[in-house]
């Protein structure tokens, strides 16, 4: 069931970009080609466009590519046939797209290697919010465990957050619903294509929740919520997140999962513990003795851990600036455009006395960095 925006507004994919995002599509349409590896040929070649322009035996030299998707991409007009369809779904239904080259993906995801080349948006969340956090759990949890997330999100309202989950059964859809009734922005990350709700007993509340949050996926319309696929969204929801906060799960399953990333990623864990003899505990208490998560009992031990201070004068809080590591090349094409400002792609490789295609790829790194961005006219400014 696609969702209704009703009187909702929002700033959608614009057509300027359709050459770019298309070509990012449907490379990852191409068998044996995912997101990991599409953005490697397009740091590799240049552009989304110029991965389809290059000569087989050229794309032989990207890590990971063989014989096969080699040949695949040169024969690869139906790929971008079906991604031109997904784009006018996009279009007509207010559905965003951002690649990880705009400013408006996800910073978070962006610095995580396995983090998808795009999403698709539905609603009015800020994606790069000041302060994000995920809380996830079982599908079938105890009354406490409803009740404690439920007061969760109502004592960590006041702190400015957006809370991500996975729109499922259980934990999740009682964050989101917590959210809507403390107006606290929620994102709900599906395993499935923007053209459904699954499960489809949750559509009235994503519908609810496009107007302050938004529902988010890396899939096309089409995609079934196949199991395979929750894993992958899983990554999604942990990338984007400063912390992932578990309150009820057992040693298997997607929490479990969600927070294992979240430690690959770097990033705090948080564990509600149980009651030794409850299996709906026993992930909880193991994350918490393995040292995998921070025990916590309240949003005072959360706030305290990731040191945030309650909003001053009511104002909103705004995002800081992520640290980003350069090569010594982005290093001086960023410095030359603090000095210069907006600045062709020509006149940098001039100034630097380095080809064009050489600028050409430290500037695309540079964007998945979020350190530039392009404007029409091949030209390109600092972010």
């Amino acid at each position: 069931m696609i969702l209704s925006l009703r009187k909702i507004q929002i700033n959608f994919f614009v057509r300027p970009d359709f050459d770019r995002i298309q070509h990012i599509i449907g490379l990852t349409l191409i068998e044996g080609v995912g997101h990991v590896l599409a953005k490697r040929m397009i740091a590799y070649c240049g552009g989304p466009k110029e991965v389809f322009e290059e000569k087989a035996n050229k794309l032989l030299l990207v890590p990971g590519v063989g014989d096969f998707v080699a040949r695949m991409v040169v024969n690869s007009s139906k790929v971008l046939d079906r991604a031109a369809k997904e784009i006018e779904f996009c279009i007509k239904n207010n559905v965003s797209i951002h690649s990880y080259f705009d400013e408006k993906y996800p910073n978070r995801l962006k610095n995580c290697e396995d983090g998808p080349a795009f999403i698709f948006v539905k609603g009015n969340a800020d994606l790069n919010a000041h302060r994000m956090i995920n809380i996830i759990g079982t599908r079938e949890p105890s009354a406490y465990a409803k009740d404690f997330t439920e007061k969760l999100v109502s004592d960590l309202a006041p702190y400015g957050i957006t809370i991500v989950s996975g729109m499922a059964y259980g934990i999740d859809i009682t964050a989101h619903r917590a959210c809507l009734k403390n107006k606290v922005p929620t994102i709900g990350v599906v395993a499935h294509g923007l053209d459904r709700i699954y499960p489809q007993a949750h559509t009235n509340t994503a519908t609810k929740m496009l107007e302050h949050g938004a529902v988010l996926s890396e899939f096309l319309t089409g995609n079934q919520p196949d199991k395979e696929n929750f894993p992958k969204r899983n990554r999604v929801v942990a990338g984007m997140c400063d912390a992932t906060v578990v309150i009820e799960t057992g040693v298997k399953g997607g929490s479990m999962i969600t927070a294992r990333l979240a430690n690959d990623y770097n990033r705090d864990v948080f564990a509600l513990p149980g009651k030794p003899n409850d299996e709906k505990a026993t992930g909880c208490n193991f994350m918490i003795k393995t040292n995998r998560a921070a025990l916590f009992e309240n949003a005072t031990d959360i706030a305290q851990t990731m040191n945030w201070e309650l909003p001053t004068n009511g104002k909103p809080l705004t995002q800081t600036s992520l640290f980003i590591e350069l090569t010594d090349e982005e290093k001086s094409v960023t410095n030359l455009l603090s000095t210069k400002g907006k600045m062709m792609i020509d006149h940098i490789s001039g100034e630097l006395a380095q080809p064009v295609s050489k600028v050409s790829v430290t500037l695309l790194n540079l964007e998945f960095k979020g350190a530039v961005r392009s404007l029409p006219g091949k030209q390109y400014e600092l972010c």
